[in-house]
């Protein structure tokens, strides 16, 4: 999933089962995002990943990647980042 505003890009990577491979995946194709769709060259590029199932090995993963992970709880969905989390950019 991409969300897009004038100036910030979040690149959503979803699943089921959120496994440490899903995360190197999308890894890369953050990496490629902005050679690939050179319209969004100017915008500044975060990713984020998310699962029904996440478990907490996977999760802080992502965290030390400097990815957002969102996991479900309930019926809503959970930012699992804590305050002194900081996004990488691409």
């Amino acid at each position: 999933m991409l969300v897009v505003n004038s100036d910030q890009a979040i690149l959503v990577e979803v699943k089921s089962k959120l496994s440490q491979t899903d995360i190197d995946e999308h890894l890369e194709r953050l990496e490629k995002f902005k050679p690939l769709m050179p319209r969004y060259s100017d915008v500044k590029a975060m990713g984020a990943v998310a699962g029904m199932v996440v478990p907490e090995e996977v999760a802080r993963y992502g965290y030390r990647r400097g990815l957002f992970v969102l996991a479900q709880s309930g019926d809503s969905v959970v930012i699992l980042n804590d305050d002194k989390f900081r996004p990488r950019q691409w």
